[in-house]
Order: C-alpha cells, then structure tokens, then sequence
C-alpha cells in the first residue's frame, strides 16, 4: 500500500526538532558565508541573517523545552570548571605564541 502525502503527518515534537535542526543548519551556513565573506555589505547582511536564525533557533529550542520534548542536563560545576581551565589554557598558549 503506497502512502500518500495527505497520510503523512508529523507529530508536534518531530516537527519542531525537523525546525531546529534545519534553524541550526541554516546558522551553519551563515557562520561558513561570514568566514567567507570579503565585502562588508555581504558580511553585514550575512550577520543580521545569522542574528535573526539565532533568534528563531532559541525560540523553537525554549518551545521544545516548554512541552517537555528536549532535556537540558544542568552540567557538574567540576566539568565547568575543568572546561574553564582547558580553555584558559589555550588562551595562555595563544597570546604566548
């Protein structure tokens, strides 16, 4: 039995994970065309692009965190504080080197 598209549904959890799956690609993209980007109206328009998909992106997320369909795990403060050291020390070797 072939399915049609009219049989097809999403239920409101996979569409709001396929929103910000793609809001986060798209963030991809922008990040990659800003890196990329060598006149400053295309990185400027790039920037309020990503600033705006950001946007949509924390939104769908803070949606999906209402109804209870993406966990945030707080994390350990001794993993915060080991990431915080691992970072200050890459700093340290930056401005160093």
């Amino acid at each position: 039995m072939k399915q049609s598209k009219k049989d097809i549904t999403l239920s409101e959890k996979d569409a709001l994970q396929d929103l910000l799956d793609q809001e986060k690609l798209l963030m991809n993209y922008y990040a990659m065309a800003l890196t990329e980007g060598s006149c400053k109206p295309f990185r400027k328009e790039i920037l309020k692009n990503y600033t705006a998909h950001a946007e949509t992106q924390f939104q769908v997320f803070e949606q999906m965190l209402a109804r209870g369909y993406y966990e945030v795990q707080p994390a350990a403060k001794m993993m915060i504080d080991q990431n915080a050291e691992k970072f200050e020390k890459v700093k340290k070797q930056i401005v160093a080197g």
